[in-house]
């Protein structure tokens, strides 16, 4: 039984409507008595921000992994300890209070070095990291997201500031903060901490020069102090320059070596629903990806759009019960970048899914879109899908956003299992054989 059921069945109801609003904190506290604090005593790098949190994740795991040290994970697409690392099933970055304290149990039992945590706006501000010494906090960027939870960007911020006040707080710990420096944001969050570590291409203490971007990667310098790295990011997109920076700093701060950190990075070459090539023999390019946000939009379609040799077809949706303000931005952003876009279901919940495409599709409308030209609603997530593949000739890049590594897919009937590569490879299949 949830805790607070307890409370409310064991004290007066006047009393329960006092202490309702700490309902996150008194579960966070209870089963972290229940479980011994089992954060204490774990080494915690702590990872937040926008996007990117979770390759970054990843990329600080494999170079930890390949340094050495016996370290875990806990992502929103996986988490576990060493080469042992399992699916995360639940939509959620971070699991409530009692599963992530059994969480925190069993990485203690497994002797772990190092914990790398993403962490997220959410989790913080409803205590479900309560417990837990971060040692050295990360923040990749800051944008428009979750303002459907925290009602404005200064909340959002606020919430992802807690965890560098945390590392702070740690008497233990190293209380390092590694900051991306061409964030508008940094020094907000680089004044939380003892000592900070600003990453950037534009401007901080550690810098990416020499930078060549590829269809299959990026390669760059990276220079802080008198330290030097050359880097090979195995995963596409500008936006991982940055990622590999953060992960690098990280390297930087615990003294690996030069060739520990660059080895550590190359070695990453896949994160489920990031960047992921699906290819049957088609002559056209069809990438999974679970950008959502318009920040990571933008990103995406600037890295892609030059490397593209006929046209860019995007398939996305937005999710109900969610920040509902991106939805149009979505849709200008794709209408501006993309020739094709198709606008499908993600996660509509108990909201009428038409009436997402509509407000999706006037953003797509103002950048020049016409429907049924080259703007296209199609509600069943895999009736779109196969209609883009359809669609796709020689030299194209079909782009299929949002649901990335997610293994369910919620409607109004709950959640319905769901495999994004799965049913692009079905759809290829079934078109090859026409």
């Amino acid at each position: 039984m949830n805790p607070r059921t307890i409370i409310k069945k064991l004290i007066p109801s006047s009393l329960f409507r006092l202490i309702e609003p700490y309902g996150h904190l008194i579960e966070a506290v209870i089963f972290n008595i229940i479980n011994g604090f089992p954060g204490r005593g774990i080494k915690v790098i702590g990872v937040t921000g926008t996007n990117g949190k979770t390759t970054t994740s990843f990329m600080i795991h494999r170079m930890l992994q390949q340094a050495g040290y016996h370290t875990g994970l806990m992502t929103t697409v996986a988490w576990g300890a060493g080469e042992d690392i399992k699916n995360q099933i639940h939509h959620y970055t971070n699991v409530p209070a009692p599963e992530m304290m059994q969480r925190l149990k069993y990485m203690k039992q497994q002797k772990i070095d190092w914990l790398v945590l993403e962490t997220t706006s959410q989790a913080l501000a409803q205590h479900r990291v309560f417990g837990i010494k971060y040692s050295i906090a990360v923040l990749t960027n800051l944008t428009h997201e979750h303002l459907d939870y925290h009602r404005t960007f200064e909340r959002y911020r606020n919430a992802k500031r807690r965890m560098f006040k945390l590392a702070n707080k740690n008497k233990q710990g190293m209380q390092v903060g590694i900051i991306n420096a061409d964030d508008p944001s940094a020094q907000f969050f680089a004044s939380d901490v003892k000592h900070p570590v600003l990453y950037g291409i534009d401007k901080g203490d550690l810098r990416a020069f020499k930078i060549k971007l590829t269809p299959s990667g990026s390669t760059f310098t990276a220079k802080i102090d008198d330290k030097s790295y050359q880097v090979t990011c195995a995963i596409p997109g500008s936006f991982n320059v940055f990622n590999s920076l953060a992960t690098v700093a990280v390297g930087h701060v615990l003294g690996l070596s030069e060739n520990q950190v660059s080895q550590g990075i190359a070695a990453l070459k896949y994160v489920e629903g990031r960047m992921n090539h699906v290819d049957e023999g088609q002559p056209f390019d069809v990438i999974v990806d679970y950008a959502h946000t318009p920040d990571s939009f933008e990103k995406l379609f600037k890295d892609i759009k030059p490397l593209v040799k006929n046209r860019l077809i995007v398939v996305f949706g937005s999710a109900g019960r969610r920040d509902e303000a991106k939805r149009p931005v979505q849709g200008e952003l794709a209408g501006i970048y993309a020739d094709e876009v198709i606008l499908t279901e993600e996660d509509d919940r108990d909201i009428d899914g038409q009436l997402i495409l509509n407000e999706i599709a006037k953003g797509a409308e103002k950048a020049g879109k016409i429907r049924n030209k080259n703007l296209f609603l199609v509600a069943n997530r895999v009736e779109a899908i196969n209609f883009a593949i359809q669609r796709g000739k020689k030299g194209d890049v079909i782009m299929l956003l949002g649901k990335g590594h997610e293994k369910t897919i919620e409607r109004a009937n709950g959640e319905n299992p769901w495999d994004e590569v799965a049913e692009a490879k079905k759809a290829l299949k079934k078109s090859l054989k026409k």
